[in-house]
């Protein structure tokens, strides 16, 4: 049976099955997308960016078509999904309005020549590795920027998101972009490793889990390949003692809640005064409990469904573990009765260095509270894990705020406002979180021949 199959999370219905890629396709695939690369990379930037405008325009008209899908795909609340149509719009067209003019060459200083110029040259065929947590968005920080650039395409889904996926290629199709130069594949993760052995694939961007992340770095070095990964996160969220407390615990909660808390940038661990912690603890706990969960499909719902049943579980254990190894279970934690991956939001303080919890990802809708004496002890908390994705401080003194976050070692730190990301703005982390940029120029920077033409003097 194939391995790619939309579940829906909310029924726990199978609903579609989708035939896999074979090898003699592995073969046809990396000859389509290596053979397409001259004729995409001479078709001229501004004709690119217009057909990326068009993608854009059609992600704005389907985005509640776009929405529903993945609803039923990875059970987002709606109205979360149809935003996220929109980001993955707005990203296509950052890229269509500004990628020619990054794309132009740029002379500098001759330094004793006639000229020394640098361009920018796109490399050539691409294998994309995208998970299923955003499916669009994080599809378009990888597609829209390397379409411009003039590389193409191999794009592997996550299994549960082959629906969207298609209509992903669909739309780029639609809007011009030839069908070789984006290519959407139904592969496992053995012809994924042989596709990035082989010669005529030149980069590959993985957005996933560690140990994915880990597999695809060591096949990629194993062959010299550029690699990109954007990887997991544990994010610190730290209040100091001059914040608004009712207000920055409404946020929190939203911000973890988010996504029924999988997002690799949520605020996992909230940092806070042991002055206000009674205070922080009490309306987190109370806004986790209240929480309506449910069908994603419905207005009302703040919390759909994990993405599977076995996402659920490893969640439901996670916290579990936690409790066995001394934590304190303030709110949920369990699994909800009836089918569906539904689990209740959970609050847990009390984790301490010795226990899983404070190292590990918990990919779901779980805060862990920390109550701290110091600036100082919240900064050393905040940056004790092996992640380093994001953090946020919080406080109405500005330069306060911005001092401490410049302390944090994590790749985008934020002041009152938490995971923020826009199309010109950098994403990813540091340490285990993974390494290289998407988003903005540094996105269109990674996949490139950064070319110096130098020309002497007579």
């Amino acid at each position: 049976m194939s391995t790619y199959t939309t579940t829906n999370p909310t029924t726990g219905v199978t609903e579609r099955e989708f035939p896999s890629l074979d090898e003699t396709g592995v073969e046809q695939v990396l000859d389509r997308s290596a053979n397409a690369f001259a004729g995409w990379r001479a078709t001229p930037a501004n004709q690119r960016a217009s057909i990326l405008t068009r993608a854009a325009d059609a992600y704005d008209a389907r985005k509640e078509e776009l929405g529903r899908l993945i609803a039923a795909e990875m059970g987002k609340p709606l109205q979360e999904a149809i935003g996220e149509a929109e980001l993955a719009g707005a990203i296509f067209r950052w890229y269509a309005e500004n990628g020619p003019q990054l794309l132009q060459q740029e002379q500098l200083d001759p330094q004793g020549a006639a000229e020394s110029l640098v361009q920018t040259q796109p490399i050539g065929s691409l294998i994309g590795v995208m998970p299923w947590n955003y499916p669009y968005y994080q599809a378009a920080r990888f597609a829209a920027p390397n379409l411009m650039a003039g590389n193409t395409i191999i794009l592997k889904h996550a299994e549960i998101c082959a629906a969207s996926s298609e209509v992903m290629a669909e739309i780029l199709h639609t809007a011009g972009v030839p069908d070789d130069a984006y290519i959407n594949v139904f592969a496992s993760k053995e012809q994924i490793a042989d596709m990035i052995a082989d010669p005529r694939v030149r980069g590959i961007s993985l957005t996933g889990s560690e140990r994915a992340g880990s597999s695809v770095a060591e096949t990629a070095g194993r062959n010299l390949k550029k690699v990109v990964l954007e990887l997991g996160g544990s994010d610190p969220l730290i209040v100091l003692d001059d914040a608004d407390i009712d207000r920055v615990a409404r946020k929190a909660a939203k911000a973890r809640l988010s996504n029924t808390g999988q997002a690799c940038n949520s605020p996992k661990r909230m940092i806070v005064p042991n002055a206000h912690l009674d205070s922080f603890l009490s309306k987190i706990t109370t806004a986790f409990s209240e929480a309506r969960i449910g069908d994603p499909t419905d207005s009302e719902v703040q919390v759909g469904p994990l993405s599977s049943v076995v996402a659920r579980d490893n969640v439901v254990a996670q916290v579990r573990k936690a409790v066995e190894q001394g934590a304190r279970l303030h709110t949920g934690g369990q699994p909800l009765d009836g089918p569906g991956a539904f689990m209740q939001p959970a609050v847990l303080t009390g984790v301490t260095r010795d226990m899983d919890a404070y190292s590990e990802e918990i990919f779901g809708p779980v805060a862990v509270v920390y109550g701290v004496d110091s600036v100082d002890e919240a900064v050393e908390l905040a940056n004790d894990v092996g992640f380093g994705l994001s953090g946020s401080v919080w406080s109405p003194d500005i330069d306060r705020a911005q001092q401490v976050a410049d302390r944090l070692d994590v790749g985008m730190a934020y002041i009152n406002e938490h995971g923020t990301t826009l199309p010109g703005l950098p994403f990813g982390g540091v340490k285990r979180s993974g390494f290289g940029r998407e988003l903005g120029r540094w996105g269109m920077g990674e996949f490139v021949n950064t070319r110096l033409r130098r020309t002497a003097l007579k």
